[in-house]
């Protein structure tokens, strides 16, 4: 379990970098609309991890066994999308217990909100 939360908070430390500089490249038609969307969303992404892996720490001890993966961003709708299952992929395996599930909730729906504005108002 401990390396799926590992995992987990990787992945989403790694989509704050990515939306970050997806943020700042943003160009061309309906760029303000993203680069507005993805703005908003990286450091909401950031505190909500940093708050589950707290959480997390707090009840099953420190995460280990982070790795060096990382992953260049794509085009912000398709990676939002990505990001959004990988929340639902690694929820079955990890705790069950109410207070981190609803950090998770929390997270994809900053992720759905999200890719709601770069889907119809970018």
């Amino acid at each position: 379990m401990e390396n799926v939360a590992a995992y987990f908070v990787q992945c989403m430390f790694n989509a704050v970098k990515n939306t970050h500089i997806l943020h700042l490249q943003a160009t061309g038609p309906g760029s303000y609309a993203t680069h507005v969307a993805l703005g908003e969303f990286y450091p909401a992404l950031d505190e909500l991890t940093d708050t589950f892996a707290e959480s997390y720490q707090g009840k099953y001890g420190i995460i280990t066994g982070y790795t060096d993966e990382y992953e260049l961003p794509t085009a912000p709708l398709q990676y939002l999308i990505g990001v959004s299952e990988e929340v639902d992929m690694c929820r079955a395996e990890l705790p069950q217990d109410s207070e981190l599930q609803n950090i998770l909730d929390e997270i994809k729906s900053l992720c759905d909100q999200t890719i709601y504005k770069l889907r119809f108002l970018s």
